[in-house]
């Protein structure tokens, strides 16, 4: 089993289909997905975000960083939300991002997560995570 982040963006458009919905039917559906997720045991995580106009942007183009309140200057997509699914391969994480709740507009990325197996053991970095992750009930 790889566990796969489903990135949720959405466009101007989503966002304007989103806004005509009732936020009772959107809970509905997303919590009927959710639901299937949980039954099928491939959820890991799932959360949803603030509208991007109270967040922040941090740039580290220049020396100094530069923090931008939202809204942002280019909103043609932004980051909506995720899920972490634990799933048998890519493939399996397409077919679950297909069944998503999404409005015309809505894209999803999906990326594989490294497991911290999968870095050098040797390193004094990941034996301190991996310690953590121990501590923390994560491994």
């Amino acid at each position: 089993m790889s566990k796969y982040m489903l990135i949720w963006r959405t466009t101007d458009e989503a966002n304007a289909k989103m806004a005509e919905a009732s936020f009772d039917d959107m809970l509905e559906r997303v919590g009927r997905f959710n639901e299937t997720l949980i039954k099928a045991g491939v959820l890991v995580a799932a959360e949803g975000l603030e509208d991007a106009s109270q967040g922040v942007v941090v740039d580290y183009s220049s020396e100094t960083p530069v923090v931008t309140d939202g809204p942002y200057g280019e909103t043609k997509e932004l980051f909506n939300g995720f899920y972490i699914l634990d799933v048998a391969s890519k493939e399996e994480a397409v077919e679950w991002a297909k069944r998503m709740p999404s409005f015309p507009g809505s894209k999803c990325e999906i990326r594989r997560v490294p497991g911290i197996d999968e870095f050098p053991q040797d390193n004094e970095w990941i034996q301190k995570e991996r310690a953590w992750r121990e501590q923390t009930g994560q491994l």
